[in-house]
């Protein structure tokens, strides 16, 4: 997808994607050598229809079938190739899914092997359930996080896995907007008006904030939700490899009027340089940092340079993971939320 489109929305985040168990797969090189590898490859096994410059196209009449192509073309295609080849799969009535998009063969083949999880992001088989953000001066809420859970007994999934999923398989741009559209109507049904709404996503996601955007917004919009009333958090098992695309979005959303928030602070990438450079509104600090911190007075330390470094630069303090009122007692001087199940657990309605 070419980054300066101006339609509301892009096929890789809205579209559906048919994976039908009769159909085409078609298979494009970038060369007429690399399409040539493609067909020797596949003669084995497939008969090649309608070779085309730079493309294959290999009928299926099964799901077990195509399992066995990609199987095939992945193992018989130098390692080049298969980084560099793309796919796409057309049903038998000749739609094709994600129109203008193609994927890898590895997130081809992803998709292919794990069909059900495709469906659960086809299809929006998810919820948004609600987890409580509490003012430690009050004890009140102030807010809630959103996370995906599923919305169906007859397709489970764990969201960290359906997330990792989607990565892998080129559908992470639909699953997390379409996971922050969610929210935000789940939102507008049940939270009144002020209470901050703490919705993640992935950095990654978003290839041009201006545009990927656009779709959020609107909900935003159309549901009536306050931009003011909007956290948007980088999610946890997310690294921060471009820093530049990340400040790119954040400003996007400010320039929204929507606060933005960054997880894992204290660890990992999110480092005390990181906090200064991003200066976001909220900075949730790491779990690791928080766990038992009752019985390590030297994980205090830490807290308190992150809470001098958000005093010096506007941002407020979330402690997450909390689970005892040990852990608390310790904490709630020095942060000014905070977050965990000894507040309540992820729930369909507030807590």
């Amino acid at each position: 997808m070419k980054v300066g489109v101006t339609m509301e929305s892009c096929s890789i985040c809205q579209g559906k994607i048919p994976l039908s168990e009769r159909g085409t797969l078609m298979l494009s090189g970038k060369t007429e050598q690399q399409a040539e590898s493609i067909r020797k490859a596949l003669r084995k096994w497939h008969p090649v229809l309608h070779p085309k410059q730079h493309r294959v196209d290999v009928s299926y009449s099964s799901w077990e079938a195509l399992q066995s192509i990609m199987e095939k073309t992945l193992g018989e295609l130098p390692e080049d190739d298969t980084v560099s080849v793309t796919g796409s799969l057309i049903t038998e009535e000749g739609s094709r899914h994600m129109p203008g998009n193609e994927f890898s063969l590895y997130e081809l083949n992803e998709q292919i092997t794990h069909p059900e999880l495709v469906k659960i992001i086809q299809d929006r088989l998810f919820q948004s359930f609600m987890q409580p953000v509490v003012d430690t001066r009050t004890g009140e809420p102030i807010g809630y996080e959103f996370l995906l859970r599923p919305n169906s007994k007859l397709h489970p999934f764990n969201p960290g896995e359906l997330f990792a999923f989607s990565q892998g398989s080129g559908l992470q741009s639909m699953l997390d907007s379409q996971a922050r559209i969610n929210a935000i109507r789940t939102s507008s049904h049940k939270l009144m008006p002020g209470m901050k709404r703490f919705i993640n996503f992935l950095p990654s996601s978003i290839y041009d904030p201006s545009h990927c955007l656009k779709s959020t917004f609107k909900a935003a919009r159309d549901y009536k939700v306050k931009p003011e009333d909007l956290v948007f958090e980088v999610v946890e098992t997310e690294q921060i490899e471009d820093m530049q695309h990340l400040q790119f979005i954040f400003e996007e959303y400010k320039k929204a009027g929507v606060k933005v928030a960054l997880d894992d602070v204290g660890t990992g990438y999110s480092t005390v340089d990181v906090l200064k450079q991003l200066k976001p509104n909220y900075a949730k600090i790491d779990r690791s940092l928080i766990q038992d911190i009752d019985q390590h007075p030297e994980k205090l330390d830490q807290i308190k340079l992150l809470r001098k470094v958000a005093d010096d630069n506007g941002i407020i303090l979330l402690a997450e993971g909390i689970e005892t009122a040990e852990e608390y007692k310790v904490l709630q001087q020095y942060v000014h939320l905070a977050q965990g199940y000894y507040f309540g657990k992820p729930l369909s309605r507030p807590a």
